[in-house]
């Protein structure tokens, strides 16, 4: 799924999207209450989320949270911190030495503005985020968004549009766009 493209919700996609959904939300239960000391049956639960194993030397702290998990790319020597979500069906890539805060999330899906169109459809568009980035403590990355490297989303940040790279964002503030 891209920017460009809807996706229906009363479809065969649609249907083995939700059905992925409902195995990997299986999965990371089951991760989210490991002992924190069980490496080996975390490396399992993830190998089985993203369908291959971890890179060598990414971290993530669970509680850890992905829809789909086979569109999560993840580089090496990625930090991912307690409580984050990864909604990954229209495809993330972290790249090397990306650090994730807390729960942070990241989505690459949602639904049209216009009312006609919501319950019908999903939109979307991949998140990039590129070599050592920081993604502070609560933020918030949307579809299609690209992060320059080198830059910084600081804590609480809602990112729309697109970052350049060595740049610092931060901002929460919700304002009016339009009315119908």
């Amino acid at each position: 799924m891209t920017n460009d493209r809807l996706l229906r919700i009363h479809s065969a996609e649609f249907q083995a999207m939700a059905e992925r959904v409902l195995r990997v939300t299986e999965l990371t239960s089951r991760l989210n209450v490991l002992p924190f000391e069980d490496e080996a049956g975390k490396a399992a639960l993830f190998e089985r989320i993203l369908g291959r194993p971890l890179p060598a030397r990414v971290t993530i702290y669970p509680p850890f949270y992905t829809d789909h998990g086979l569109n999560l790319d993840l580089a090496e020597r990625v930090f991912i911190n307690q409580n984050c979500t990864f909604l990954d069906y229209a495809g993330i890539r972290l790249g090397e030495r990306v650090m994730v805060g807390p729960k942070a999330t990241f989505i690459t899906v949602g639904h049209p503005v216009d009312p006609q169109e919501r319950r019908g459809w999903l939109s979307g568009g991949p998140i990039d985020v590129a070599d050592n980035v920081w993604i502070g403590a609560g933020a918030t990355i949307l579809p299609g968004v690209s992060i320059g490297h080198d830059a910084v989303v600081a804590a609480g940040a809602v990112v729309a549009d697109d970052v350049p790279p060595a740049t610092l964002v931060t901002g929460t503030k919700a304002t009016v766009r339009r009315q119908w």
